[in-house]
C-alpha cells in the first residue's frame, strides 16, 4: 500500500534513507559521503522546506520512502529510498508512478551521476538526463545543494525525448 507518510513515520524514513544509501558509500566522491549519510536534523530540514514524503507499505511495516517537493513551476522527486530487502521487486517504480499522478507539472529529478543504478532506474521509467549546461540551470534553481554536489550530479526530466525543458517563470 502507498501512503503519505506522517511525523510518526519520521524515524522509520530516516533509517531506510540511511540503510539504502550506504550503497553510495566507495561511489559517490569521498567528499560527498557522510555517516550518517543523511543526519536526522538534515531529514527534518527537508520536511520544513516542503519535501512530502511517501511510503511503501507492506504488512504494516515501511519499506520504501520517496518525496516530492513543490518547486513552484515543477515538481522534484527527492530521497526516493528502498529498504535492501525489497529493493528489485517494483517499490520504487510503485512510488514513483504514484507521485506522478500528484501532479501535473513537470518532474525534475536530481542524483548522483556515479550511482549509475539510481540513473539506470529512473531511464528505465520514462526519463530523459538533460544536458549539462541545462542540469547547471536546473540544480542552482530549483535544489539548495552545494557546489560539489551540482559538479557530481545529473539531472533527469520526464519530457518528450529532445524536447528543451523550459521553465515557467
Amino acid at each position: 500500500m502507498i501512503r503519505p507518510c506522517t511525523a510518526s513515520d519520521v524515524s522509520t524514513i530516516h533509517e531506510i534513507i540511511n540503510e539504502a544509501a550506504a550503497a553510495y558509500h566507495g561511489v559517490i566522491p569521498d567528499d560527498r559521503w557522510r555517516e550518517p549519510y543523511m543526519s536526522m536534523d538534515e531529514l527534518q530540514d527537508e520536511l520544513a522546506n516542503g519535501v512530502a514524503f511517501w511510503g511503501f507499505e507492506e504488512d504494516g511495516e515501511l519499506c520504501g520512502v520517496m518525496g516530492i517537493q513543490d518547486r513552484g513551476d515543477v515538481c522534484l522527486i527527492r530521497h526516493a529510498y528502498v529498504r535492501l530487502t525489497h529493493q528489485r521487486g517494483g517499490v520504487g517504480t510503485q512510488l514513483l508512478r504514484s507521485l506522478e499522478l500528484t501532479t501535473q507539472k513537470p518532474i525534475l529529478i536530481g542524483t548522483w551521476a556515479s550511482a549509475v543504478w539510481a540513473v539506470a532506474f529512473y531511464e528505465r521509467n520514462g526519463y530523459q538526463r538533460v544536458s549539462e549546461a541545462e542540469k547547471n540551470r536546473l540544480l542552482h534553481r530549483y535544489w539548495r545543494i552545494p557546489e560539489r554536489q551540482v559538479e557530481t550530479s545529473v539531472v533527469l526530466a520526464n519530457r518528450p525525448r529532445n524536447e528543451k525543458f523550459r521553465d515557467h517563470a
